[in-house]
């Protein structure tokens, strides 16, 4: 297993040693990179554009003897709380194997190791070497999916807590969700249609059980995205009930104080009006004019004052019947 530096090099032992597989790994390439390399494997031009712009979905796609598959990696950023996603293209030709990565993730120096550690897996041609970057893919699924479960978690303890701020968090992490389902569910298409070709190719049948196990893993993953979708839904409905039963409450509570604060004006106003009437018998006589009826009569203090008494008594049980006093 040689490590040439160059593409030129790379051709070169390709050409001059029997039964190689070459395998090119290239970090967002440069336009001459992924020419030089669609002219030596005789890429096709609308793999190739896509390869150089990226920001497509998971995708399988054959042209003559080279596969095209697109696929979407994605780790989990704990402080953050965030999935962050890269894309990676790989073109599988009969004796080569190119991948483009946009993204730091996913490690494919991994791969690689897993590989050489074991020859009768390598040993099955380039299918082989896309299986394995296939199965690291998904396997790096799994810590999202935790990842995801953790959060859900937390939300609920917030929602019943009566946090104020559960409704963004739900908000951002269903958003993470679809994303992640964007990038999950399309790959199970890409999946079956591999394990199509693989059978109508006659690729080895061992080859095929370790592709339906990433597919079962795969199935696993999108079931349980599904399940995080409905269950936020679910979780934003019981958030809008429970903010809606708190309105409810304090509208309640404003309604009794208005209330109680209405009783209060009531009483106010009922001895207010009792008040008044002999305040205004007494203010008009108060007045010291000479020229006033009754004003030099012997009775008129003592009608006055039984008047007064007589008025606020009245108005007294008037308001002690409609329950203001």
């Amino acid at each position: 297993m040689a490590s040439p530096r160059t593409l030129a090099e790379t051709y070169r032992q390709l050409h001059t040693t029997d039964d190689a597989l070459a395998w090119i790994g290239l970090y967002r390439p440069t336009q001459a990179e992924i020419g030089s390399l669609a002219r030596e494997f005789d890429l096709h031009e609308l793999a190739v554009e896509d390869a150089i712009v990226a920001h497509q979905r998971p995708k399988l796609e054959r042209y003559g003897e080279t596969l095209f598959v697109v696929l979407r990696a994605a780790r989990y950023l704990d402080d953050e709380e965030e999935v962050e996603f890269g894309e990676l293209h790989v073109f599988v030709a009969p004796d080569a194997v190119v991948t483009v990565r946009h993204s730091e993730a996913p490690d494919l120096a991994a791969v690689r190791r897993r590989l050489e550690s074991n020859p009768d897996l390598l040993s099955l041609g380039p299918e082989a070497v896309l299986y394995a970057i296939l199965d690291r893919v998904v396997d790096g699924y799994g810590p999202v999916v935790a990842g995801l479960r953790n959060d859900i978690d937390e939300i609920e303890v917030e929602v019943f807590r009566g946090d104020p701020g559960v409704s963004r968090r739900i908000y951002e992490l269903t958003r993470e969700v679809i994303e992640f389902e964007r990038a999950t569910r399309p790959l199970g298409a890409v999946i079956r249609a591999l394990a199509t070709g693989f059978e109508k190719y006659g690729t080895d049948e061992e080859l095929r059980r370790y592709l339906r196990d990433v597919e079962d893993h795969l199935t696993q993953v999108i079931e349980q995205v599904d399940g995080f979708r409905h269950l936020l839904r679910d979780i934003l409905t019981v958030n809008a009930t429970l903010v809606a039963q708190a309105q409810n409450e304090e509208m309640r509570v404003l309604a009794e104080a208005s209330n109680a604060q209405n009783e209060e004006v009531k009483k106010i106003s009922a001895w207010a009006a009792i008040l008044f009437a002999p305040t205004l018998v007494g203010t008009v006589y108060g007045m010291n004019f000479e020229v006033m009826p009754e004003l030099h009569w012997r009775f008129g203090y003592p009608l006055a004052v039984v008047a007064m008494g007589v008025v606020s008594l009245v108005l007294h049980r008037i308001f002690r019947r409609r329950g203001w006093i």
